[in-house]
């Protein structure tokens, strides 16, 4: 982790010393994901911004994800980020299958909005979610491809994603995970599994997000299809 950008998840902040310790910068997580996906219930608003206020103080500290409810109703989510007092960086959540209406409204009133996925749009990366992704994106960005604010692609970290995005910064589990993979699936198998991870970091590191949205790169790609 030494220089680089990290996520800290409230769900699971087992790794909070070694990011202060040694990353760049790093932003802060709600958990929403880790709630929809396995534990169920709420986010404890209060909790959360205790923790982002306290640690947010570190000079690392870039941002914190507004508290947000995956596939609950948009009035349910713009609540949440009316009833948001925090005074540090915070960045709301778009989910996918909003109206873009949505979208300009938080760019109205936000520097950065993350782009947050959900089960309607099935898995990241796939042709369905490229299709849907391309009748967003040419709604909401101008003649020349540009975004209105910055955006933050939750769970975008795969090349063949962000290449193709806008992408101000971008988050992954990836390397986190699957680093121990490395050791026996590759030709040049990984002594460690933190050589794996740094395989897999180094990879996502070697390519840049796009600097504009251009839908037939998506095309010539074989990403979709006419």
């Amino acid at each position: 982790m030494d220089g680089r950008h990290a996520l800290i998840s409230f769900a699971h902040q087992q790794h909070t010393p070694e990011v202060l310790e040694c990353c760049e910068s790093f932003c802060l997580d709600n958990g929403a994901f880790t709630i929809w996906k396995t534990t169920g219930g709420q986010i404890d608003v209060k909790a959360y911004s205790e923790w982002v206020e306290r640690i947010g103080k570190h000079p690392g500290f870039d941002f914190c994800l507004i508290p947000d409810v995956i596939e609950g109703t948009e009035e349910e989510n713009d609540a949440l980020i009316e009833k948001w007092e925090c005074n540090l960086t915070s960045v709301p959540v778009f989910h996918l299958n909003e109206s873009p209406d949505r979208f300009f409204r938080l760019a109205d009133k936000f520097k950065k909005v993350a782009f947050g996925s959900t089960s309607e749009w099935g898995r990241n990366g796939t042709k369905e979610w490229w299709n849907n992704m391309k009748n967003l994106m040419n709604i909401i960005t101008d003649a020349e491809g540009n975004l209105p604010c910055k955006v933050h692609g939750l769970r975008m970290l795969d090349p063949n994603i962000f290449r193709f995005l806008p992408l101000h910064s971008g988050d992954s589990t990836n390397a986190a995970v699957n680093g121990g993979r490395q050791m026996k699936n590759v030709s040049m198998p990984a002594i460690k599994r933190w050589q794996g991870s740094e395989r897999i970091a180094q990879r996502i590191e070697s390519f840049q997000s796009a600097s504009h949205w251009d839908e037939e790169k998506l095309y010539e790609e074989g990403l979709l299809e006419k």
